[in-house]
């Protein structure tokens, strides 16, 4: 018997023990496969990263093969063009050897100006055949590398005073006596350049770094006397290539005159037009007399300037187009106003190849707001210039170009105009581009002030780059990403 209970006794601990075992084993085998399987999900979160990253990449080269296709070579979208968003597109996503281990789609949101696409923002969302449930999304904004990403781009030797304030990457392809204060890169094409008076160098007593040449000083690409930062400058990098930036004018009067897109004025067979910006419309007057000053400029040096309006007629009121912000005026302009939207004006003569048009700015130019939505091209065949008569404390906001000529204000003499030579206050917010030197400020050779405005800044606005105006000139054709997120 008392085996027999012993033996009974071994057989309860075999289960109760056996029965624990499993349970351990069991629990042990759940936690590996559990591990294994958060392994596995978190391989597949990764490659799910990877597999979005490789839809916005694919859909860069589509861009750059076909900039104006939203819908990814498909014949369909969520809406009737312009779109707000496109898709999504689904595409498989292979391994090296052909295999395919996962899928991206895409939905694609461009803005379109003019029929033409100016930026793209693209959702691209990842996921692999093993785990769809782990998606992981991307965010990208791709856009042109535009003149909008400099506060000035100039093609000529230039002297920023120590009055200026520049907040924005400043690049000439001659040389820069930077005096004013930079806070971000400023960059030259050139090693050395002669820098002679006109630039404030006595070739007597030349700048700390620079040598006497002749009449002049031979000084680095980039140099300061006063308040420029130097451990911004950089040279000699890339000539830029003006003649890349040149904006098809063609194309824009084609659009406005035959097309019925935007507005065009014709040539006034008077002295031009005065355009004031009325947000979403303009007023339009033709002027029929210009009152002569007095001026100097390098160009012509001292001579007769028809830049004061006389006598104007009133012709109306014209609405701007919301989905083509676009304006071709083929004569000189005169203008001013307030901006609302995304809005190019041209002033450019092609019929007489022997006439180039000037713009001129007469008072305050301003964006409604400044979140990037409102945005100004004004471009001037030859000449952007700001007039006798401006405001004593004045704002221009948006892209200036000069395309032969130079953006500035000329030299009025203060004995012939004593309540207008010099002002007070200039806010460019926006970029500066010009073919020849800019200048808003004149000074004597031994320094005090002659004309101009006393006090300058320059604020780059980068919106302006994000979301930028229709025939906004590209630096390059290409594609580029701005934003990267996770969603």
């Amino acid at each position: 018997m008392k085996f027999q209970n012993n033996r009974g006794i071994i057989t309860v601990y075999v289960l109760v023990f056996g029965t624990i075992f499993l349970l351990l084993l069991s629990a042990l085998l759940g936690f590996i496969l559990l591990q294994l399987r958060q392994a596995s999900q978190k391989v597949a979160w990764n490659e799910a990263l990877h597999i979005a990253e490789a839809g916005i990449d694919y859909y860069r080269w589509h861009l750059n093969h076909f900039p104006n296709d939203l819908q990814d070579g498909q014949a369909w979208c969520c809406d009737t063009p312009p779109c707000a968003v496109c898709g999504p597109y689904e595409h498989s996503y292979s391994d090296s050897e052909g295999k395919v281990v996962g899928k991206f789609s895409l939905e694609i949101n461009g803005n379109i100006q003019c029929g033409e696409v100016t930026a793209v923002s693209l959702i691209s969302t990842g996921w692999t055949e093993q785990c769809p449930d782990a998606e992981r999304k991307v965010k990208i904004k791709y856009i042109r590398p535009s003149v909008a990403d400099y506060a000035y781009l100039l093609n000529d030797n230039v002297w920023a005073g120590s009055d200026r304030e520049i907040k924005g990457p400043y690049h000439s392809n001659g040389g820069i006596r930077m005096d004013g204060e930079n806070n971000a890169l400023v960059t030259s094409a050139k090693e050395t350049w002669l820098c002679t008076e006109s630039f404030g160098c006595n070739y007597l007593n030349c700048p700390s770094g620079c040598n006497r040449e002749g009449n002049a000083c031979r000084c680095p690409g980039v140099f300061t006397t006063a308040n420029g930062n130097e451990e911004l400058f950089r040279f000699p990098v890339p000539r830029f290539d003006f003649e890349g930036i040149t904006m098809d004018l063609a194309t824009i009067k084609d659009l406005t005159k035959n097309q019925g897109q935007g507005i065009y004025l014709p040539p006034s067979d008077e002295e031009g037009y005065y355009v004031i910006l009325n947000k979403e419309s303009i007023d339009v007057y033709k002027i029929t007399d210009l009152d002569p000053v007095y001026a100097y400029n390098e160009e012509f040096n001292w001579h007769w300037e028809y830049s004061v309006i006389g006598d104007k007629i009133f012709l109306g009121n014209y609405l701007v187009p919301g989905d083509c912000g676009l304006i071709f005026i083929e004569d000189n302009l005169w203008i001013e106003g307030e901006v609302e939207g995304k809005l190019t004006v041209v002033s450019a003569d092609l019929e007489d190849s022997a006439k180039e048009t000037n713009a001129w700015l007469t008072g305050d130019i301003l964006y409604q707001y400044k979140d990037g939505s409102d945005g100004l091209v004004l471009l001037a065949q030859h000449n952007n210039l700001i007039t006798l008569h401006s405001p004593n404390s004045m704002e221009l906001q948006g892209i200036y170009i000069a395309q032969t000529g130079h953006f500035g204000r000329n030299h009025y003499d203060c004995d012939d105009y004593p309540a207008d030579c010099i002002k007070e206050y200039l806010e460019i917010y926006g970029s500066v581009v010009s073919d020849g030197r800019v200048g808003t400020k004149w000074s004597y050779t031994w320094g005090g002030l002659a004309s101009g405005y006393k006090k300058r800044e320059n604020i780059y606005d980068s919106q302006q780059s994000y979301n930028p105006p229709a025939f906004l000139p590209y630096t390059s054709e290409t594609f580029e990403f701005k934003e990267w997120e996770e969603l």
